[in-house]
């Protein structure tokens, strides 16, 4: 029997793209949820697994696979019988292939700002300087990130310039769309692209970011199909979205 174990947290965007994919696929795991502010993720056992000290990880009867969107495609190639996700033409591939770095690229890192200078500042504003320094330093791979963090967060041109480079990404997630006569990014078949996007939009939503769809029909129809589909709930459960865990994001509402 195929034995999986996913090493997550229940917020972060990168766990939910692999989540979705397992449920998706209908694959029992065993699910190990990490607690990134207590620093699970940097413990030496963790580091054995991922040694980039992030999360998601998969390990795969013993075998660690790790990056969010390399896990997505492993799972698609094991279970391609189950909902693929990945076209058969080859040149459709491609596009989803470009699609995939290009969220990778601009979306993917410019939804962090946002969502830590909107929530996850509470965890360092209080920080002594030293206790945050050390955690910073021995980030593998976001260390220059946090420190231009800071305990302070991100400056106002830098949220701003991450919004803009957000409006960028909906203005072409439309554009692509609307290519492809959608609903979805490549026509009528979900595909990793959609799951790739898929954390982006539901983060904006959670920070209550909506408004940047507003005048986008096909994003709007896009999430709805997106929460219909059977492998959304088991991988939004209780305290996935940052509005279950920040009482503060809900003042606006």
């Amino acid at each position: 029997m195929e034995e999986f174990e996913l090493y997550n947290a229940p917020q972060s965007i990168c766990s939910h793209k692999v989540r979705f994919a397992l449920n998706a696929k209908r694959i029992r795991f065993n699910e190990y949820k990490l607690d990134l502010f207590s620093g699970d993720q940097l413990k030496p056992e963790y580091l054995s697994i991922n040694p980039n000290g992030l999360v998601p990880a998969l390990v795969h009867n013993g075998v660690n696979i790790i990056d969010s969107l390399v896990i997505v495609q492993y799972l698609d190639e094991l279970f391609s019988d189950v909902e693929s996700f990945t076209p058969k033409e080859p040149v459709m591939r491609a596009r989803m292939r470009s699609l995939m770095a290009y969220i990778d690229e601009v979306p993917t890192p410019a939804v962090r700002i946002p969502s830590y200078n909107m929530a996850f500042l509470v965890h360092f504003k209080n920080m002594p300087e030293d206790e945050f320094l050390d955690m910073a330093n021995a980030k593998p791979l976001r260390k220059e990130f946090l420190l231009k963090f800071g305990r302070v967060g991100f400056s106002e041109n830098e949220f701003n310039e991450a919004l803009d480079r957000l409006e960028r990404s909906l203005k072409r997630m439309q554009t692509e769309i609307n290519i492809s006569k959608g609903p979805w990014f490549l026509g009528d078949e979900l595909s990793i692209a959609d799951i790739a996007m898929m954390p982006v939009i539901i983060r904006l939503e959670d920070l209550n970011l909506e408004y940047m769809w507003e005048d986008k029909p096909e994003v709007s129809y896009w999430l709805e199909l997106i929460k219909d589909h059977h492998a959304f709930q088991p991988t939004f459960y209780h305290g996935s979205l940052l509005t279950e865990q920040y009482p503060h994001l809900n003042e606006n509402n």
